[in-house]
């Protein structure tokens, strides 16, 4: 018979919740390093909204798994994480756009 009560672990939840709170700090310097140098004109689009998704699941499966196991999930944690998830998303938009015409005039 299987177990109703099984719960899915990947790492301990110390860990997970270490990784929750250094990752989005690297992602955000990442993203200001990209832009410092120029280095995301040199990346497709595509390249970058991969590695963002990526990094989204990733950290969604940390928010996840802080308070030990991924399944089953508390529904605070899936609210987190998906809050994380939209949050890394504008963090790629905003990131990333065109800062438009730089002409040296004050804005109005």
């Amino acid at each position: 018979m299987t177990d109703l009560n099984a719960s899915v672990a990947l790492v301990d939840r110390h860990t997970a919740a270490t990784l929750a709170q250094i990752l989005p700090v690297l992602l955000l310097t990442l993203a200001v390093e990209l832009r410092r140098t120029k280095l995301h004109r040199r990346l497709s689009r595509g390249r970058l909204m991969s590695f963002f998704v990526i990094f989204g699941l990733i950290e969604t499966t940390l928010v996840l798994h802080i308070d030990g196991e991924i399944y089953p999930f508390q529904w605070f944690d899936l609210i987190s994480a998906l809050s994380i998830f939209g949050l890394l998303s504008i963090i790629f938009w905003v990131a990333f756009s065109d800062q438009g015409s730089d002409d040296g005039s004050p804005d109005n």
